[in-house]
């Protein structure tokens, strides 16, 4: 639900015909106090999944970070850089003032840049990306695995938040594809678009694409609490001897 104080009706009209950029521009000050920004008990779940694995994180990054919701956790986890990328400058300017008393000693860093043209090969550590996948067109999915993969030093990890595909039966189904339906439309008659469709990036339609990928997916089910105990972590572990092949088949 709405907070009080979020985006009223008229400001959420204004955002969504606007391009996905600039909606999100104007909606970073208030984005907290929506629905759309991924609860913290998520987030919370997704640290301790990356915290039991253990290894050790140098360098993390969170994709399309927002309001740094996520970065906040990522920088208690790194021991040098914790970095937040989006497109969105009011998102980054949000997410500024949230990382200003985030507990951990690793430089924080936020740059912008389209998720697709990550600037970033074989540094990486860690990446995680929550709640961001509906802006990920359906044909630019592979792009998008595959950029992260370059990203990422071999034995890295992306992590992320995911659910089933819901039941026919389920409310959720239909009011997700009324909403996809009408967004299809609203991009087909304005421009610039703005992207964000629901039902996306979802498990396990996911899996083959990150193995293809170079990943070792591991699936983490029942690690949130209610009422989000649906809500899936998914770990993917790029392999060692599979960071070179990902590597060429990306320059070729």
């Amino acid at each position: 639900m709405f907070h009080p104080r979020g985006p009223s009706l008229r400001e959420l009209v204004q955002q969504a015909l606007s391009s996905t950029e600039h909606g999100y521009d104007l909606l970073a000050p208030k984005f907290d106090l929506t629905p759309f920004r991924t609860p913290e008990p998520v987030l919370r779940a997704a640290a301790d999944v990356v915290r039991r694995d253990a290894a050790p994180i140098e360098v993390a990054l969170d994709l399309c970070t927002g309001t740094g919701a996520a970065l906040w956790h990522l920088r208690s986890l790194a021991t040098s850089r914790a970095i937040g990328v989006d497109v969105s400058r009011g998102m980054l300017a949000e997410a500024e003032r949230c990382m200003a008393h985030a507990p951990g000693t690793a430089r924080v860093e936020l740059v912008r840049s389209d998720a697709l043209e990550l600037p970033f090969e074989g540094e990486l550590d860690l990446v995680t990306c929550f709640g961001a996948f509906g802006h990920i067109l359906a044909e630019d999915e592979d792009r998008f695995v595959r950029g992260i993969a370059r990203a990422l030093r071999p034995g890295g990890r992306f992590v992320f938040a995911t659910s089933e595909r819901p039941s026919l039966r389920s409310p959720w189904w239909w009011v997700a594809r009324g909403f996809n339906a009408a967004m299809r439309v609203r991009n087909a008659v304005l421009t610039p678009p703005f992207v964000m469709y629901y039902l996306t990036f979802l498990w396990p339609d996911v899996r083959p694409m990150l193995e293809r990928h170079g990943f070792e997916v591991t699936l983490h089910r029942n690690v949130c609490p209610p009422p989000f105990t649906p809500v899936l972590v998914v770990s993917g572990k790029l392999r060692r001897d599979r960071r070179g092949q990902v590597a060429a088949t990306d320059r070729s």
